[in-house]
């Protein structure tokens, strides 16, 4: 018998790895002689850059960056297993989580230490990306980043503007003759499901704006700033970013690739899937386990147990998921091959409590599941005849 385990992290709960490892130990409970392969896998969030690593072997390298404040943090990049490929997770650098609570500030926020990283990177060597963009803090349509790697953004004086999306409206002159030139000659894969355009009703500021701090009157502000930086942006480079999909990306970040580098944009599990080998472990295997912190409609929007079900059933092996909490519209799931969605909540409980106690709530969830599912494989060896669990 061989089990796959692929989860996503539960957030502020448990990182993909301690999700594996307590799905893990709920199987051998079950099934303690069963061949199990952990793959914790991400979407192009945090852990993307971890998990990237751990699958191919490879290494990081911690760099000192300009955090989303402007304060100086201490983020990394990954390099794989083929010592080649460079790992950027944009929220070790700009990220939510290097925000204290009641300190967010949607105006100042910059990403102009994702961009050091990526300068550093450059130094070290590397021209071939991986940049993972979600988690970001900021909503500076990437225009920190690229200052970061000598693209002259000024205003009317001809002084470079100040950090965050709230500066944008100043934008009078882009200057591209001092941009990293090394960018041209590397290739930029960014990993993101997000489909938003820069601006407008749907755009990075009205959608993503809020969870960073913006009040509807600074949403309406930042909107009109991203349109301004816009307009300029397409002076000089000739894309029009604003109703551009995927521009809207992690407060526009994902534009300033579009605009400014060779880059490509692909949904964050499947670049994950395919750098970790992931389909080469399904040859084999009798079932895959998935989950992440909630799992409802949206999960069919790209989330990370869509993914894995998809490669699996691509492989003709049964995927169940097993998640923090189910939402509604988790029936479209079954289209892609997963035969059952089990929440960890085995009694009434706060979402606070089910958080604290998340490991051995998965490792308890993880046991039943199995359980069910191999009973029913059993009846189904015995009569030799197909049962879906």
């Amino acid at each position: 018998m061989k089990i796959i385990i692929a989860p996503d992290s539960f957030k502020g709960s448990l990182c993909a790895v301690e999700v594996a490892n307590s799905i893990n130990s709920g199987i051998k409970r079950v099934f303690p002689n069963a061949k199990t392969v952990l793959l914790p896998v991400g979407d192009g969030g945090e852990g993307t850059m971890d998990t990237l690593v751990a699958a191919t072997n490879g290494t990081t390298k911690s760099v000192s960056v300009v955090g989303p404040l402007g304060n100086d943090v201490t983020a990394k990049y990954g390099i794989l297993g083929d010592t080649k490929t460079c790992v950027i997770e944009m929220a070790s650098a700009s990220g939510l989580d290097l925000v204290p609570n009641g300190k967010l500030a949607p105006l100042k926020a910059t990403t102009y230490g994702t961009g050091q990283l990526i300068k550093q990177a450059l130094d070290d060597g590397y021209t071939s990306f991986i940049l993972a963009i979600g988690g970001s803090a900021t909503n500076d349509g990437g225009a920190g980043m690229l200052q970061a790697l000598g693209l002259k953004i000024l205003d009317s004086n001809g002084n470079e503007i100040g950090y965050g999306g709230g500066e944008l409206n100043k934008v009078a002159r882009i200057e591209t003759r001092e941009l990293d030139p090394r960018i041209k000659k590397s290739t930029f894969l960014i990993a993101s499901d997000v489909k938003n355009p820069l601006v407008g009703a749907n755009g990075a500021s009205h959608i993503f704006g809020p969870q960073k701090g913006a009040t509807p009157d600074i949403v309406h502000l930042l909107d009109d700033n991203l349109t301004h930086w816009a307009n300029e942006v397409a002076k000089v480079t000739g894309v029009h970013l604003h109703n551009l999909a995927g521009a809207g990306a992690a407060g526009g970040i994902g534009g300033a690739f579009q605009a400014f580098f060779p880059a490509e944009m692909k949904r964050g599990i499947d670049v994950v899937l395919e750098y970790s080998n992931f389909s080469s472990f399904l040859q084999d295997a009798d079932l895959v386990i998935t989950g992440e912190g909630k799992v409802d409609s949206q999960t069919a929007s790209g989330k990370t147990p869509l993914g894995v079900a998809q490669a699996a059933m691509l492989n003709g092996v049964p995927t169940i998921i097993i998640a923090g909490t189910v939402g509604d519209g988790i029936e479209v799931l079954h289209d892609y091959g997963v035969i059952s969605v089990h929440s960890i909540m085995n009694k009434p409980m706060t979402l606070e409590e089910s958080m604290a106690n998340a490991a051995e709530l998965l490792e308890l969830s993880a046991e039943q599941v199995v359980r069910v599912w191999g009973s029913n494989m059993h009846r189904a060896c015995a009569n030799e005849v197909p049962v879906t669990p």
